[in-house]
């Protein structure tokens, strides 16, 4: 039986071919579903410090996400990648200039609002995997693992395209698990350690 490790490697690569696989279209119309979705979440009209990310490889793109969280006058940041390989997180100024990290990553720039990942709300998470226990594949760098290790204040949230789900996925102890998924069809509220998730109806 293969280990958890070989078998991150093959299903990431398999998912990520198949999200690089989708076209604009259809990209553009799984991030507009998939946050409106989001905006089902508990508590979302008391929410004001949101984290998001800025999407890559096929990820579901944030930007209809950010003009909603800006219209309801809710405060967003990005993750800013530290030399333990922590984040930290920093005020997203629609006007600010982001400027790319070692990894051609953009972020905030250093002289951005910084927030701790104890004081957000809502954390919304990149991913390449879930399934509805709320178990999250990432890409493998480990950046939120260590971050929200022990972390309890924040909602943690994926967002994800629909084919992201599997059945189950992989563990390792380090991993952290995922509060809700929002994708294109439903916001999924994870159940623990429960075999079941909980579509949460529009």
């Amino acid at each position: 039986m293969p280990d958890a490790k070989h078998s991150k490697v093959q299903l990431r690569n398999a998912l990520r071919q198949q999200r690089q696989a989708l076209t604009a279209s259809q990209q553009q119309d799984a991030a507009q579903a998939a946050a409106h979705n989001l905006c089902a979440l508990p508590h979302w009209q008391d929410a004001k410090h949101i984290a998001l990310y800025l999407a890559a490889d096929g990820e579901i793109d944030t930007t209809p996400l950010a003009a909603i969280c800006r219209e309801n006058g809710k405060h967003l940041f990005l993750p800013v990648i530290q030399t333990d390989q922590q984040l930290i997180f920093r005020a997203w100024d629609s006007q600010a200039r982001l400027q790319p990290n070692r990894y051609g990553i953009p972020e905030p720039p250093t002289d951005a609002q910084e927030m701790s990942a104890e004081k957000l709300d809502i954390i919304v998470l990149p991913l390449v995997g879930w399934d509805e226990c709320g178990n999250r594949l990432g890409m493998g760098g480990g950046f939120y693992d260590k971050t929200l290790t022990g972390v309890n204040g924040p909602l943690r949230v994926g967002l994800a395209h629909e084919l992201q789900r599997v059945a189950q996925l992989p563990l390792e102890k380090w991993d952290i698990s995922l509060n809700f998924v929002a994708t294109e069809a439903a916001l999924y509220a994870c159940q623990g350690a429960e075999p079941q998730g909980r579509a949460i109806p529009e």
